[in-house]
C-alpha cells in the first residue's frame, strides 16, 4: 500500500482529541504497517494516527537504534518529572523548528498490536518523542507549546510560507493556461 498523506498545520483533524482504540484487529495492523511506510517515506522518527487523518490513539516510532519500527496503542503518561528544553520539528509543520519545554522523564503505558501491555520509562530522546506524539493524540501541536514572541514568529513564518505556496500555485496555473 502506498504511503498516506501527512496532514499539515491548519487541517482540523490535527486539533481534535483522538478516540481510544477499542479493537485490535487486522485493519488496525494494516494501518500501522502503512503508517510505518509513511513515517519512513517522510523521514520521520514518529507518526501519530491523526497526522494521517485517523482519529485514533496510536502512534508509530523508530529511533533508528536497530530495534525497528514499533507502535503504542492507547498510550498514557502515568508519571513525569524534571524539565528539559529541546528543539523539535514536526512532519505536520515541515520546516519549522521550535524550542519546546517538556518534562525530562516520563513513564508511558499502552499496549502493542497483540494487546500486551508495554511500559516505557525514559529520560532521553524516547521520552521527548513519546510526548510529542501524545500531544498529537490530544490535538496539540508543537506551536501550541510556545508562547509570546516565539509563537508570533512561528505563526508569521507559517503565514509567509502559505502565501508563497499560493503565489507559486497561481504562477503555475497561469503558465499552464498559456500552453493550452
Amino acid at each position: 500500500m502506498p504511503p498516506l498523506s501527512i496532514r499539515l498545520f491548519g487541517d482540523p483533524v490535527l486539533k481534535q482529541r483522538a478516540r481510544e482504540v477499542e479493537e485490535l484487529n487486522g485493519s488496525l495492523a494494516g494501518l500501522v504497517e502503512t503508517m510505518y511506510e509513511t513515517m519512513y517515506d517522510a523521514v520521520g522518527v514518529g507518526l501519530a494516527a491523526p497526522q494521517v487523518g485517523v482519529g485514533r490513539r496510536l502512534f508509530t516510532y523508530d529511533l533508528g537504534d536497530g530495534d525497528g519500527p514499533r507502535v503504542v496503542v492507547n498510550p498514557v503518561i502515568v508519571e513525569s518529572s524534571g524539565e528539559s528544553v529541546f528543539d523539535e520539528g514536526c512532519l505536520s509543520v515541515p520546516g519549522l523548528s521550535l524550542e519546546i519545554v517538556r518534562p525530562q522523564r516520563v513513564v508511558v503505558q499502552g499496549v502493542d498490536l497483540d494487546g500486551k501491555e508495554v511500559v516505557f520509562d525514559d529520560d532521553d530522546y524516547l521520552a521527548r518523542v513519546f510526548q510529542h506524539e501524545l500531544d498529537h493524540l490530544d490535538g496539540v501541536l508543537m506551536i501550541d507549546r510556545v508562547e509570546g514572541d516565539a509563537r508570533k514568529q512561528a505563526l508569521r513564518q507559517l503565514r509567509e510560507r502559505d502565501l508563497e505556496a499560493e503565489a507559486r500555485a497561481a504562477r503555475q496555473n497561469r503558465s499552464g493556461d498559456a500552453r493550452l
